[in-house]
């Protein structure tokens, strides 16, 4: 038996036949190929989407309300056994779930396909799916999720995480029931090597990236596909989502990816030069997985010869990468120690994207950089193309969606997206955003662009002089609008305190911040080891939008020399939150001039180093060399009466490791910050408004060179 989809009922209940905003530029028209069965591309769109609005108004409430409300099937149907063969023989694994009469017959009509494609065992998804999803158990988690709010006490932390059940990711990850029972077919597949599927995993590599392409194809010719296909995912499949994306495959018409990254090696592998903690962490967690056989087709695979297969591929890679990564740790021999053409094979190349995408990232997520960066290389008009960006963490994300002044869950987000460009739904998606941020310090706002009009570069100088705001950190200096007037050295040696910071959340993908405040908004305790520079006190809110650098004049009695950076926002009570954060070793201080962002007045707002093995560059004893530390964009306020700091650090593990090779370089060595009127350190940042006395970038009587690589202090 096979439910015909009722449009009048539909338009009746999501829509009404108003007519279309004026406000706004309409994105592209329905995609070619006609509208998809059971489309209801007809029925006009109808009310406005005030501009800055992040809950999307009143179309936000329809977006709701088509996830929340009736759907078009009762049921679905799931079949875990599918199997998809590539084109060089490997056989990989899916999951396909389709809509069901209340019989529990499949329906008949084709409908657009929604494509997830992940390396953390589709075993894992049936769990979630079976969690989230029991009778009694699935409805008291979702309502738990929502309902319990610890803010502001000890659980504060763990509410977040357990927040984001609520928040809709979960639908986006895994198994999306509701999705599915509104006219669509989901198709949930292992990465090749991983989970049940053969193969040796490449880990985003290029046969997994054409298996992406494959994919796809196989699922728009299946009769149970009207040829439209779309990509959507967290973290890794958020990435394969964007690198099939940048492929063009005729099939696919639209791209939701959250938390996803296009610049592996600057976010998260080797951030300043430097391996983070969570790469072998996340290696060994894939590679466990993908040894643990699925229960629902075990012995169906024994009988048919499958497992054989599989497990003749797992003792061809029982570890993928640990032997090398381990190598590379303790020699510094590995290319993938580096910035090498094994990662920009793996890059996605956002510019090439051509399908309407929606990005979801987070300001202290693993892939903060890419957050805002992915949309900003997408070569495509606003509408279709979406970013939002919450001030969280990379398992936290979604959380607090859906309230009052938030922006609707991801789940609502996903469905009104698929609806707009694959079925052709005049739902106002486009209208929305299409930059969606939740503004530190602030509130969620939408608007146009980032960074927020009306910035401007400026700058502020770490000064000897101090601001008796941080007596606890090693140093307790000031940020100026000038220079000061004496030669100074400040000395400070590396701790362990980053084990409880936020960087230590940021590097545990949210984890520990069910820990407490000193791992998530106050970094006082970090500071006992930091050299500390605050403004006073802002006479007027400053807006911070954008890129962030930091140059420092260092350094150190060894021959390397490691330096982490945070800017906090600094409350009159004395809470010390860090908006942003950088690291950079001392011989990866080398700038690549072609990628590096520059101001209009020549002011260098977003250092890009080579951070290759034949750029490093040697570190002298004891004598001072200009570095650039990079910090992850970011928008912020800072309330009247709140200050602007900065933190400096000889380390910050385990966010940043040192390889052995440079550990041994550095042994024993006395790092210090040298203040030099001549050789100044100074923070360039966009922003609105001002701190006292401050002046801009341009106004400085400091020289500015227009390629300021080429400056000979430092190399």
């Amino acid at each position: 038996m096979t439910y015909q989809l009722d449009t009048r009922s539909i338009a009746s209940a999501r829509f009404s036949t108003g007519p279309r905003p004026a406000a706004g530029t309409p994105a592209a028209g329905v995609p070619s190929g006609g509208i998809p069965s059971g489309g209801t591309a007809s029925v006009p769109h109808f009310g406005t989407l005030p501009l800055g609005d992040p809950t999307g108004g009143a179309d936000g409430i329809r977006w709701r309300e088509a996830v929340d409300g009736p759907q078009t099937y009762p049921r679905v149907v799931i079949d875990r056994d599918v199997t998809i063969e590539m084109s060089d023989g490997v056989q990989l694994r899916a999951t396909v779930i389709r809509p069901a009469n209340r019989f529990g017959q499949t329906v008949l009509t084709p409908y657009p396909a929604i494509v997830n494609i992940n390396p953390y065992n589709r075993a894992s998804v049936d769990f979630l799916d079976a969690t989230t999803h029991a009778p009694v158990l699935g409805k008291a988690v979702r309502s738990a999720s929502a309902s319990i709010d610890a803010t502001g006490t000890a659980l504060a932390g763990l509410t977040r995480l357990t927040g984001t059940i609520a928040g809709g990711v979960l639908d986006v990850f895994g198994i999306n029931r509701t999705l599915v029972r509104s006219g669509y077919v989901q198709v949930v597949v292992d990465v090749r090597g991983t989970g049940s599927s053969e193969g040796k995993w490449q880990i985003l590599g290029e046969r997994e990236q054409q298996d992406s392409v494959e994919i796809i194809s196989w699922a728009a010719g299946q009769d149970w596909c009207n040829g439209k296909v779309g990509l959507a995912g967290w973290s890794y499949s958020a990435i394969n989502s964007l690198q099939a994306a940048d492929k063009r495959p005729a099939e696919l018409g639209a791209v939701f990816a959250v938390e996803g990254c296009d610049d592996i090696v600057r976010d998260v592998y080797i951030t300043g030069g430097m391996p983070s903690a969570f790469i072998p962490l996340w290696l060994s967690a894939v590679n466990i997985l993908k040894w643990v056989p699925n229960p629902s087709t075990y012995m169906r695979d024994l009988v048919r010869g499958n497992t054989l297969r599989w497990f003749r591929d797992r003792i061809t890679s029982p570890a993928t990468e640990m032997p090398s990564l381990l190598w590379g740790f303790l020699t510094a021999r590995d290319d993938r120690i580096f910035d090498d053409p094994y990662f920009d094979e793996r890059d996605p190349q956002i510019d090439r994207i051509e399908a309407p995408t929606f990005t979801v990232g987070g300001w202290h997520d693993l892939f903060g950089r890419s957050a805002t960066g992915v949309y900003e290389r997408l070569q495509m008009e606003p509408g279709r193309k979406q970013m939002l960006v919450g001030d969280g963490y990379h398992a936290d994300v979604g959380f607090g969606h859906g309230g009052r002044f938030s922006p609707p869950r991801l789940d609502v987000l996903e469905r009104a997206w698929f609806d707009r460009w694959l079925k052709g739904h005049r739902n106002g998606i486009e209208f929305y955003g299409p930059v969606t941020m939740h503004q530190q310090g602030g509130q969620w706002t939408s608007g146009t662009s980032f960074p927020r009009d009306g910035v401007r570069p400026q700058r502020l100088y770490l000064v000897d002089e101090s601001s008796d705001t941080a007596d606890h950190a090693v140093h307790d200096g000031s940020l100026s609008s000038s220079p000061g007037g004496s030669v100074s050295d400040l000395h400070v040696r590396p701790d362990l305190r980053g084990m409880v910071s936020r960087d230590m959340t940021q590097v545990t993908a949210g984890v520990t911040m069910m820990f407490g405040e000193k791992f998530t908004v106050d970094a006082r305790f970090q500071e006992r080891g930091a050299l500390s520079f605050t403004t006073a006190p802002a006479e007027e809110a400053v807006t911070l939008s954008g890129a962030m650098n930091l140059r420092l004049n260092v350094a150190t009695t060894a021959h390397e020399g490691i330096w982490a950076v945070t800017v906090n926002d600094v409350a009159p009570d004395g809470t010390s939150r860090v908006l942003s954060n950088g690291a950079l070793s001392a011989s990866n201080r080398a700038l690549d001039p072609s990628s590096s962002t520059y101001a209009s007045d020549g002011s260098l707002v977003a250092a890009h180093h080579y951070l290759s093995r034949k750029r490093k560059m040697p570190v002298p004893t004891d004598e001072p060399v200009r570095i650039d530390v990079d910090l992850v964009p970011t928008d912020a306020v800072i309330e009247p009466g709140h200050r602007l700091r900065v933190d400096v650090y000889a380390a910050s593990f385990p966010r940043y490791l040192t390889v052995v090779p440079d550990l041994i370089k550095a042994r024993g060595r006395r790092q210090r910050l040298v203040l030099d009127p001549a050789h100044p350190s100074y923070l360039t940042f966009q922003a609105a408004g001002a701190f006292a006395e401050q002046v801009s970038a341009t106004e400085t009587t400091v020289c500015q060179l227009p390629i300021e690589q080429n400056d000979p202090f430092g190399g």
